[in-house]
Parts: structure tokens; C-alpha cells; sequence
């Protein structure tokens, strides 16, 4: 169960806010998202500032600071969540952004780039006239096409949101 702290926000209802990270927490979970990664990433999402410290989170979400750790360098990896440093401070603060789901989703055009590397290489290793040749070549085709139409959703996504939300960021 999620507990807020005490530089949690004022006037919340704190067991709808912790329902609500668990739940999308869960939700996250079942996309293949790691548990303790996934509860970070709600209760960030939560949070007004988008933005805790690892104990913040460690009280909030009632974790070890190695269990933060841990899960603050798995959404750093996947770009759902930053680092900053507090200023005149040690401390690092953990921050979402109003675009994170954008980032994530272009930083996976390298993931996909560097797979259809790997894939070619095995059309060429398997033969593309092999049955597991043709089936490679097929899955590099279906990775082009979704290059192709990311970037252009990407784009669209770019001009809507700027006329929904302004350019400026939370």
C-alpha cells in the first residue's frame, strides 16, 4: 500500500491516490513492466511536481532505497523517467515529464534499427529463400513499415499536442 509523506500534496485524497498506483502499477506490470519499476513510475506520475526524491519514494511506496535504486535505473534506461540533482544538494530528485511517453517511444526506433541489423544478418546467414530466411525477411519488412509510420504518428503527435497543450512543459 502506498503511504504519501509529509512533503506530499495538500488536500489529496491519499487512499484514491494510492489505489490509483497500484492499480496503474499493475497495469504496468502486466505490459512486462517490472513490479518495483512500474510502482516508481505511478507514484511519480502522482505526484504534482512529477518529481521525488529516492526517500520521498521510499516512504510513499514503502521500499528499500536499493529497491528505488534499482528501479530508478531501470525507467532511466527505458527513458521514462530523468535524474536531477537538488539544487545545493547531493541529492538526486527522479522526474517524469510531460512527454515521457513520447521519448520512450522514439528511443525505441534504435532498439528497432539495431534489431533489423541482427535480423538481416540472419537472412543472410539462413538464406532468404529458407523457410525461417523468408520469415526473417518478413519481420524486417513489418519493422520498416512501423519506422515508416512512427515517425510520421510521431509528427502528428508533435502538431496535436502543441495544439492541445501549448509548447510549454508542467
Amino acid at each position: 500500500m502506498v503511504r504519501m509523506t509529509e512533503s506530499a500534496e495538500v488536500g489529496r485524497d491519499t487512499e484514491g491516490v494510492s489505489r490509483f498506483v497500484e492499480h496503474f502499477a499493475a497495469q504496468l506490470v502486466e505490459a512486462g513492466v517490472p513490479r518495483m519499476p512500474a510502482r516508481v513510475f505511478a507514484a511519480l506520475l502522482a505526484s504534482d511536481s512529477g518529481a521525488l526524491t529516492s526517500v520521498e519514494l521510499g516512504e510513499q511506496l514503502r521500499i528499500s532505497p536499493a529497491a528505488v535504486s534499482g528501479a530508478v535505473r531501470y525507467l532511466a534506461q527505458v527513458h521514462l523517467v530523468s535524474r536531477e540533482r537538488e539544487p545545493g544538494s547531493r541529492r538526486e530528485r527522479y522526474r517524469v515529464h510531460s512527454d515521457q511517453w513520447y521519448e520512450a517511444i522514439a528511443n525505441r526506433e534504435a532498439v528497432i534499427k539495431r534489431w533489423q541489423d541482427a535480423l538481416r544478418e540472419g537472412v543472410t546467414s539462413l538464406g532468404p529463400d529458407t523457410p525461417a530466411g523468408r520469415r526473417l525477411t518478413e519481420t524486417v519488412a513489418f519493422f520498416e513499415f512501423m519506422e515508416g509510420e512512427l515517425t510520421a504518428m510521431m509528427e502528428r503527435w508533435r502538431v496535436h499536442r502543441e495544439q492541445r497543450f501549448g509548447t510549454g512543459r508542467p
